[in-house]
């Protein structure tokens, strides 16, 4: 299924790669002239085709997450949680190092909100905090990409404009047959 990883690396909402989609074809009927099966009758159909199954079936953004990993002093825990909350972060663990006055505070972090993170918690703590950031999973950003007032809605429209695609998502009536 060539054509289908064709589609799968330029997604309908912003031509992005795709991911956690499969889809299952139950029943094809081609032609019974051998000169109307070719590719260049097969591939922009099925291409149409996939990318209405991708509009109709609720489709979601998804974004890279960071996986923090800072070391602070005790004194320093509260202006890492500050720092964290206000960037979408969530700590998932913290633990004392033992014979040491050092805590090691774990979270995840959205990479879009870890541009300018390193600079935000050394001004929070007094410099005390030392962060490492590494990818650690993907997940799905709330909200619907075809509702205005979302942060998935501006992730699209952003992401097309970059791209220099039209502005809107492609409606779905342009995947549709024309008979």
């Amino acid at each position: 299924m060539l054509l289908a990883n064709a589609v799968l690396l330029q997604g309908v909402l912003c031509e992005e790669n795709v991911r956690g989609v499969r889809f299952n074809i139950h029943d094809v009927t081609l032609h019974t002239d051998a000169i109307h099966r070719g590719g260049g009758q097969i591939i922009p159909t099925t291409r149409r085709v996939l990318y209405a199954c991708m509009l109709t079936a609720s489709p979601r953004i998804l974004e890279p997450i960071y996986l923090v990993e800072i070391q602070c002093p005790e004194q320093a825990v509260g202006g890492i949680y500050g720092v964290l909350n206000r960037r979408r972060g969530h700590v998932f663990e913290e633990s004392k190092v033992a014979g040491a006055p050092m805590f090691i505070v774990k979270a995840y972090l959205p990479v879009n909100e870890s541009f300018g993170f390193t600079a935000d918690l050394r001004s929070s703590t007094g410099g005390q905090a030392f962060p490492q950031c590494v990818f650690d999973h993907w997940q799905i950003l709330p909200g619907d990409p075809f509702e205005p007032t979302t942060k998935p809605f501006g992730v699209v429209q952003e992401t097309r404009k970059r791209k220099g695609l039209s502005e809107s998502v492609p409606p779905l009536d342009k995947y549709l047959d024309k008979l």
